[in-house]
C-alpha cells in the first residue's frame, strides 16, 4: 500500500533541518572557540607587559640606575614581594583595606543613586537642565580633594567626613556621562514610542533607560575609580584609619616597602571594583557583545 504523503511531510522536513541545526551548532562552537582564543591572547598580552614591567624596576632598583629618576631609595619587587608575606596577612592591614573598601561602596552607592536620576531627568526635560546644570559645571571643577577642609568642618566625624569627598570624586563623572547617555538617543525613538500610545514613564523605562545604559555604566566605572583616588588622598589628608593612611603612614616612618605595598593594594581594589561593574554591566546589557 503507497505511503501517504502527508505521513512522509515531517520526515523531509526533518532530514532538511538536521544540516541547517549542525551548522548552527558547528558555527557557535567556532565562535566561543574564537573568543576563548582571544580571551587568552589579551591575557598573555597583559601578563607579557607585567611582568616586563616588574623585570625593568628589578634592574633599576638592583642596579641603582641614576639618569633622571633616583632609585637608591625605591625598593625592588623582591623585597616587596617579602614584606607582603609579613603584612597582607595581619589583622591590622585588614583592617585598613576594609575600611577603605566600606568607605568607597558606600560613597559610590549614594552618588550612583543620587547622579543616575538626576541625568535622565535633566538630560529628559530642559528646565530641569538649565536649573540644575549650571550648578554642577560651576562645582564640579573642584578638586574632591579640596573639600576636605570644608567636609571636616561639615562632618562630626573623619569616617563621614572622608565617605562625602568619596561621594563628591564618583558623583560628577556618573552624572554627565548619564546627562550624555540621554541625549545621545536618537529622538525617532521617542516619536515612535509617542505615536504607539506609550506614557511619559513608558518612554523612560524602555527608552530612555536602555539608550543610556552603556553611558551610565562608563561613568559608573569611571566614578569608581575616582572614588578610590578621592578616598586615598582624604584618607592620607584627615583619615586615621585606611588604605590611604597606611600608605601615607610607611613613608612618614620610613617603610618604603610598605609604601609600595599600599599602592599595589590600591591599584588591585580599583581593578576588582570595575571589573565588578562591567561584568553588571554585561548582564545588564544583554544585547551588547561581549569584548
Amino acid at each position: 500500500m503507497p505511503a501517504d504523503p502527508h505521513d512522509l511531510a515531517p520526515i523531509a522536513g526533518d532530514s532538511m533541518a538536521a544540516p541547517t541545526r549542525r551548522r548552527q551548532t558547528a558555527g557557535a562552537r567556532r565562535r566561543r572557540a574564537l573568543r576563548l582564543r582571544e580571551r587568552l591572547r589579551t591575557a598573555a598580552l597583559g601578563a607579557v607587559s607585567i611582568i616586563a614591567f616588574l623585570g625593568l624596576w628589578q634592574a633599576a632598583s638592583s642596579t641603582h640606575l641614576d639618569l633622571f629618576l633616583r632609585f637608591d631609595n625605591i625598593p625592588a619587587p623582591s623585597q616587596v614581594a617579602v614584606r607582603a608575606v609579613a603584612v597582607v596577612g595581619s589583622q591590622s592591614f585588614l583592617n585598613d583595606v576594609l575600611t577603605s573598601c566600606d568607605r568607597v561602596f558606600l560613597g559610590f552607592a549614594i552618588a550612583a543613586l543620587l547622579a543616575v536620576p538626576t541625568g535622565l531627568v535633566i538630560g529628559r526635560y530642559r528646565i530641569a537642565h538649565d536649573l540644575i546644570f549650571p550648578l554642577t559645571e560651576l562645582l564640579r571643577p573642584v578638586p574632591a580633594i579640596a573639600w576636605v577642609p570644608i567636609s571636616i568642618m561639615l562632618w562630626p566625624t573623619d569616617w563621614q567626613s572622608i565617605v562625602f569627598i568619596t561621594f563628591l570624586g564618583a558623583y560628577f563623572p556618573i552624572l554627565l556621562n548619564t546627562l550624555h547617555g540621554v541625549r545621545r538617543i536618537d529622538p525617532v525613538l521617542v516619536l515612535a514610542a509617542r505615536s504607539l500610545g506609550a506614557s511619559e514613564g513608558a518612554i523612560f523605562r524602555e527608552v530612555y533607560l536602555p539608550g543610556a545604559l552603556p553611558a551610565i555604566f562608563t561613568g559608573l566605572a569611571v566614578g569608581m575609580g575616582v572614588g578610590w583616588v578621592s578616598v586615598i588622598a582624604a584618607e592620607m589628608i584627615s583619615g586615621q584609619s585606611g588604605i590611604g593612611y597606611f600608605t601615607w603612614e610607611a613613608y612618614s616612618l620610613i617603610r618604603y616597602s610598605d609604601i609600595v605595598l599600599g599602592m599595589v593594594a590600591i591599584g588591585l581594589l580599583g581593578l576588582v571594583s570595575s571589573t565588578a561593574i562591567r561584568g553588571l554591566g554585561r548582564l545588564a546589557m544583554p544585547w551588547i557583545p561581549a569584548p
